[in-house]
C-alpha cells in the first residue's frame, strides 16, 4: 500500500504550541541563535534529536510500574541485562544513565598519541575521545563523504584506509577499531555485514579490540535484510545477533534504539576491561546494577530492546522517514541520499552556496526553518565539527548538513507532510537567508551552548 500506516494506536495525546513568526523571532534572539537553548514550548515540531524523545508502550509503561528501586541486586537489572544479553550476546553488561556515559567510561584508559578509528564519530564520541589526548579519527567509504552519491551501505568503513593506519602507526596505537550502526554523521547511513566482517578481520590480524556503537542497530539490522544479499529471509532479531557476534563489545544509548528516556549501557566480552570500567562506573555514575539509572528506566529498555525488533514496527519506522526523503528530493530539495534510518539530512552546502562555510550554512539554514515554521533541527556541518587550522581560522566540517531527527513512535503522516511543506517554502527562498557569526562558545562541544548572531 502507499499509505503508511502506524502499526500502534494513539491512547494518550500531548497539546503543541503554535507560535507566530514574531514569536519565534524573539526566541530565537533571545536563544543566541542557537536551537539547542530554546524553550521546547516555543518548539512547533522537534526534530532536534531521536535520542530519549520517543513515546513509549503501554507494555513499556507498564513495565516502569514493576521497576524495583533496590539499591544492589534490583530484579529489574537482571531483566535489563537478560535482555541485552539475548540480543548482543557478550558476557558483561554495565548499564549507565546514557550513551556518552558508556563512551567515557570506555575511553577512560586512552594515552595521548593514540588514535581510535571509526567509520564516523558523533559528537560526544569524539569530545570523550578527545578528551583524553587521543585523536578520533574517521575512515568512512568515499562515497558517505558525497551527499548526493547513491550507496546502499554509505556507512561503511574503509577497510584499505584501517590496514594502512595500523601498519603506518603501529598496534600500540590503535587501542580499538569503533564503527558505528548506522552512521549518524554520515546520514544515518547503514554498515553491510560484509563490511563489518572486513574489519572484524583486519582487527583479528593485528590483534585489535572491534567495539560497535550499537544506537540504531535495530535499523541497521533492517537495512542489511532489506539490501544485503542472503538475509531477505533473516529477522532483525538474527541479523542484530550476527553483527554483535563479530565485536568484541558495544557502546549503546538506550534512548535510540532501546525506545527509552533515558538510559545505556557498555558490553564486553573481556573480564579485565569489565572490572576496570565497574570500578570506574561505581564512581562516577552509579552502582554496577543501575548504573545511573532508575529500576523504572532498566524495566523500559528491557521492555523496548524486544520491540525495536518488530518486523512491522521497523518497517513503519523506515519508511515513514524515507517518505520524507523522497518528497524533499522530488520538489527538488537537496538530501543526503539515500534517505537515512532515523533522520534526513539536508545538503545545505547545496541549498545555500551563498554562504561559506565560516558563517555557518548549516546553522542558518536551521535557524531559517524555526523562524518559518517553528520546525527545530540540528546542524551537523562546521558549527558541530570545525576544527582550528593553526593559524586563528578554522578548518570546515567535509558537509555541511541540517539533520531532522524523527522521533520514533511520536509524530504522524501529517506532521511529516508539514514538515515538508515549510523546507520547500524555504527552499524556495534560500536566497535570501543569511550566515552566522560565533559571539561566545565553550572550549569543546560548542555546537550544544554557543551564542551566535546573523551576519
Amino acid at each position: 500500500m502507499k499509505t503508511i500506516i502506524e502499526p500502534f494506536r494513539i491512547k494518550s495525546v500531548e497539546p503543541l504550541r503554535i507560535t507566530t513568526r514574531a514569536q519565534r523571532e524573539a526566541a530565537l534572539k533571545a536563544a543566541g541563535h542557537n536551537l539547542f537553548r530554546l524553550r521546547s514550548d516555543d518548539v512547533l515540531i522537534d526534530l532536534l534529536t531521536d535520542s530519549g524523545t520517543g513515546a513509549m508502550s503501554s507494555l513499556q509503561w507498564a513495565a516502569v510500574m514493576r521497576g524495583d528501586e533496590s539499591y544492589a541486586g534490583s530484579p529489574s537489572y537482571y531483566r535489563f541485562e537478560e535482555a541485552v544479553q539475548s540480543i548482543f550476546g557478550h558476557e558483561f553488561v554495565i548499564p549507565t544513565h546514557q550513551g556518552r556515559a558508556a563512551e567515557r567510561i570506555l575511553f577512560a584508559g586512552l594515552k595521548p598519541g593514540q588514535i581510535i578509528p571509526s567509520n564516523a564519530h558523533f559528537d560526544t564520541t569524539r569530545a570523550n575521545i578527545e578528551a583524553q589526548g587521543a585523536s578520533a579519527l574517521d575512515i568512512g567509504i568515499p562515497e558517505s563523504r558525497i551527499p548526493s552519491r547513491v550507496h546502499p551501505f554509505k556507512g561503511n568503513m574503509d577497510t584499505t584506509a584501517l590496514e594502512r593506519l595500523i601498519h603506518e602507526h603501529g598496534r600500540d596505537a590503535i587501542p580499538m577499531v569503533m564503527v558505528t550502526v548506522t552512521c549518524n554523521t554520515a546520514g544515518g547511513q547503514p554498515v553491510s555485514m560484509a563490511n563489518l566482517r572486513a574489519v572484524r578481520a583486519v582487527c583479528d590480524r593485528h590483534g585489535v579490540p572491534f567495539y560497535i556503537d550499537a544506537c540504531r542497530f535495530a535499523e541497521n539490522s533492517f537495512f542489511i535484510r532489506k539490501r544485503e544479499e542472503g538475509y531477505a529471509a533473516r529477522t532483525p532479531l538474527e541479523i542484530a545477533r550476527e553483527m554483535f557476534s563479530l565485536a568484541d563489545g558495544a557502546t549503546m544509548s538506550a534512548k535510540k534504539d532501546g525506545l527509552a528516556n533515558i538510559g545505556g549501557f557498555i558490553t564486553t566480552n573481556d573480564a579485565a576491561r569489565a572490572a576496570e570500567m565497574r570500578n570506574l562506573l561505581i564512581l562516577t555514575e552509579g552502582f554496577s546494577t543501575y548504573g545511573g539509572m532508575a529500576g523504572r528506566d532498566l524495566e523500559a529498555i528491557a521492555q523496548g530492546l524486544a520491540e525495536v525488533l518488530d518486523e512491522d514496527y521497523l518497517t513503519y519506522r523506515i519508511r515513514s522517514v524515507q517518505y520524507v526523503g523522497e518528497h524533499l528530493a522530488a520538489g527538488g530539495v537537496p538530501i543526503v541520499q539515500p534517505p537515512g534510518g532515523h533522520a534526513i539530512y539536508l545538503d545545505a552546502r547545496a541549498m545555500l552556496p551563498h554562504i561559506p562555510p565560516h558563517q555557518l550554512p548549516g546553522q542558518a539554514l536551521a535557524c531559517e526553518l524555526y523562524l518559518h515554521g517553528g520546525i527545530r533541527s540540528c546542524e551537523i556541518g562546521s558549527l558541530m565539527f570545525g576544527k582550528p587550522d593553526g593559524r586563528g581560522g578554522e578548518i570546515p566540517a567535509a558537509m555541511e548538513l541540517v539533520r531532522l531527527a524523527i522521533p520514533r513512535r511520536v509524530y504522524t503522516q501529517s506532521h511529516m507532510d508539514y514538515v515538508c511543506e515549510v523546507i520547500a517554502e524555504t527552499a524556495a527562498r534560500a536566497a535570501e537567508i543569511r550566515g552566522l557569526r560565533i559571539t561566545a562558545q565553550p572550549p569543546s562541544l560548542r555546537h550544544f551552548t554557543a551564542a551566535l548572531a546573523p551576519v
